[in-house]
């Protein structure tokens, strides 16, 4: 895989188009965020760490905000989606609402800063 912006533009709609919203939410949130890779995933990264990766699976999309520590802090907020320590699983028909993704990456923001 290649960059965040290239593995997107092989995405078909809708999938992409809801990927494409939490990497311009995680673009907000971390305006000097660069393109490149973390565990073989084109992933955002933040002062050289894995930010977040977001990926088209066959059965879901994913979120990967590169720690198990995030999630299971906020487990309440995550009813209705399937989701492990390090990855949140969606669909477009059920995306992550945009203030989830703000919780969680300004988790990780301060993941990165400490």
């Amino acid at each position: 895989m290649g960059t965040v912006t290239d593995y997107l533009a092989g995405i078909t709609t809708p999938n992409r188009e809801v990927l494409e919203r939490v990497v311009a939410i995680a673009r907000e949130m971390a305006p000097g965020v660069e393109e490149g890779t973390r565990y073989g995933m084109p992933a955002l990264l933040l002062d050289g760490k894995g930010f977040v990766s977001v990926l088209e699976t066959k059965k879901h999309l994913a979120l990967y905000p590169f720690s198990g520590q995030i999630l299971p802090r906020i487990e309440d907020d995550l009813v209705g989606f399937s989701w492990s320590p390090g990855t949140l699983r969606f669909s477009p028909d059920n995306p992550v609402p945009d203030e989830l993704v703000r919780r969680i990456l300004e988790l990780r923001v301060a993941e990165i800063g400490a």
